[in-house]
């Protein structure tokens, strides 16, 4: 599209059925006249319900805008609005705009789907007709993290086997970290209260002493000065991962 609409993104469409919408249960067919307006305001033609598409927009010789319209953003929306990318480069969702940091969030990651799908996003403020494009569509080019990369990889490598089912939920998982700790726990285990150095040289981990200190998962207590035995939580934790700590 020569001129994305979020080049022009804010317009209100007045009209006094807009407040009443807002309040009732809503329809697709009530964003229509909005988007249309908001449409026109940019000098494009606009017509509903042409083809499979809820809303096509012409501007001279330009490729054609196609809109989805929907009453919430969902996987459907989504693959409506893929799908019509086979027909037009130019291809908007629409849906009411909502409120307060729940909508905020949901907003943010929407865009970001949009944008790694090639689509425009569009929110209706019912209540007062605010149109607004958040998103035009354009290719996707992601910036890649070398830092997350880097952070990946080196969990990947310093975790030891493989603990943990993938799809599992994130409570509870074996991390390095807690292998880490877990190895620590198991040398106080073993010899009772015992100097951060000397665990740090039984175990090969570094960081014994900053792991049984910081006390995460409440395993460890300090008895002296850099001395450190198993709290109550630590016992139960030698039966609780018993069948890990022998793989360490």
């Amino acid at each position: 599209m020569t001129n994305g609409l979020h080049q022009n993104r804010a317009f209100h469409f007045q009209n006094n059925r807009l407040d009443h919408l807002a309040k009732a249960k809503l329809v697709e067919t009530d964003l229509y006249l909005p988007v249309k307006s908001f449409l026109e305001a940019q000098g494009y033609e606009v017509k509903g319900e042409v083809g499979s598409a809820d809303v096509v927009a012409v501007r001279g010789d330009e490729p054609p805008v196609i809109v989805e319209l929907k009453t919430g953003i969902t996987l459907t929306l989504f693959h409506q609005a893929v799908e019509r990318l086979a027909v037009t480069d130019s291809v908007y969702i629409a849906a009411p705009r909502g409120s307060g940091r729940p909508f905020l969030k949901s907003l943010n990651l929407n865009k970001k789907l949009c944008r790694r799908l090639g689509l425009g996003l569009i929110t209706v403020r019912l209540k007062d007709g605010f149109v607004e494009a958040h998103v035009d569509p354009a290719p996707y080019a992601p910036r890649k993290s070398k830092a997350k990369s880097t952070r990946l990889l080196r969990e990947f490598q310093k975790l030891n086997g493989d603990p943990n089912t993938g799809g599992s939920t994130r409570r509870n998982l074996i991390t390095a970290y807690r292998q880490d700790a877990l190895r620590c726990l198991s040398v106080v285990h073993k010899n009772g209260p015992t100097k951060a150095s000397e665990v740090a040289k039984a175990t090969s981990v570094s960081t014994a002493r900053r792991i049984m200190a910081d006390n995460h998962y409440g395993w460890f207590e300090k008895t002296s000065t850099g001395i450190y035995g198993l709290s109550t939580n630590g016992e139960k934790a030698i039966g609780d991962y018993a069948e890990h700590l022998k793989i360490l």
